[in-house]
This record gives C-alpha cells, sequence and structure tokens, in this order.
C-alpha cells in the first residue's frame, strides 16, 4: 500500500501511517522516522541475539521478541521500536492508537548504526528508563566486537560495563545468562584497521 509521508503529523494521522504502512515509524514531537532498512551487519547481529537469547530462555518463561514490537515509552510517547526486547514476567500490552503496544520489557538491546548511535546512547535511553520494570539496556556496535551494557542498580543509577573481545562475554543479571560476544557476532566481517 502507497503511504504519502509529511513532514509533520498530528498523534492521530501518526496513528493511521502506521496501521496502513508495511514500514515501521517512530513518532516524536509531530515528526516519524521511518525505522526500517538496516544494512546486513546490523541484520545478522540482531538474528544472532534473538537466536542466543532464545536459546538460553526458552525453558525459563522468557520471550525474545525482534525489531518490530512497539514498546510504550512513557518519557517520549506513544512508543519505540528497539531492535530485541527480552520479557521475563508476563506481558502487559496497552492498546495505543489502535496497536498493542508491549509495556514491561525486562531487557532492551539497540544494534547501533552510525545515524543513531548518539541518540541511542542518550536521549533514547534516558526514555527508556521512564520504563517501570526495565532493568537492563545493550548497546551492541556493529562495526567492531563491542557492547555497552547498563544495569540498573537504583532509578538513578545503573552500572555500565563494556566488552570489546570476541572471546569475552557479558552475565545478563535481569535474565540470570550469559551471551558470549562470538555469538553476538557469528558471520560478521569486521573492516581491518
Amino acid at each position: 500500500m502507497s503511504v504519502q509521508i509529511k513532514s509533520r503529523y498530528t498523534l492521530e494521522e501518526y496513528f493511521e501511517l502506521e496501521r496502513a504502512s508495511e514500514e515501521r515509524y517512530e513518532y516524536f514531537n509531530g515528526e516519524a522516522f521511518c525505522m526500517s532498512g538496516v544494512s546486513p551487519s546490523h541484520a545478522q547481529i540482531e538474528t544472532n541475539l534473538i537466536t542466543a537469547l532464545n536459546t538460553k530462555l526458552r525453558d525459563r518463561g522468557c520471550r525474545v521478541f525482534p525489531a518490530n514490537l512497539r514498546v510504550k515509552v512513557p518519557a517520549a510517547p506513544p512508543y519505540r521500536y528497539p531492535d530485541v526486547v527480552v520479557l521475563c514476567d508476563l506481558p502487559v500490552y496497552e492498546k495505543i492508537g489502535g496497536i498493542e503496544t508491549l509495556t514491561n520489557p525486562t531487557l532492551i538491546v539497540e544494534v547501533l548504526s552510525p545515524s543513531t548511535e548518539a541518540y541511542d546512547r542518550g536521549d533514547k535511553f534516558s526514555y527508556y528508563k521512564s520504563i517501570s520494570g526495565f532493568q537492563e539496556y545493550l548497546l551492541v556496535a556493529q562495526h567492531r566486537p563491542h557492547v555497552t551494557q547498563f544495569v540498573k542498580q537504583t532509578d538513578a543509577f545503573w552500572r555500565q560495563t563494556e566488552v570489546n573481545d570476541l572471546d569475552g562475554s557479558l552475565h545478563l543479571p535481569s535474565v540470570d545468562c550469559t551471551l558470549d560476544l562470538n555469538e553476538i557476532y557469528r558471520d560478521i566481517e569486521f573492516n581491518q584497521p
């Protein structure tokens, strides 16, 4: 279906765009940002993360969702599309603009792109912190082996850890499992310096 793209949207117009389009859009301050179309490396890393997390968590009642699941973000309404979401509780959905939206993710993962890295590290992370029950955030580079992990300690403090060795691993306390970087970066070729 063909969709006319405008420069400014009301929230109601944005919801209509979301329902009518096969693309995914995030809404902020009257603007709609297309979230579709990623690099092959980005797509492979997402697939690797989903595969590894599903394998480790399948018998523990956790669910792993891909990038097309909407997540309600109270500080930046109405919702966002994280690259990977993990939920280890009963899912709670809210209909926003007629669209089911998850309200209680445990772990959110963003695969960094040059055009979104600053936003993912800064404002987007700040907005995600407004989600009740959100416990852990992973930022995964695609141009080199590097994962930044933020684990909630208190509402005001998140512990940061960085791992940048393909032989390294990260323990994810929010879901009580360990991810090896060689799992995350399987089939990814990095440019040599």
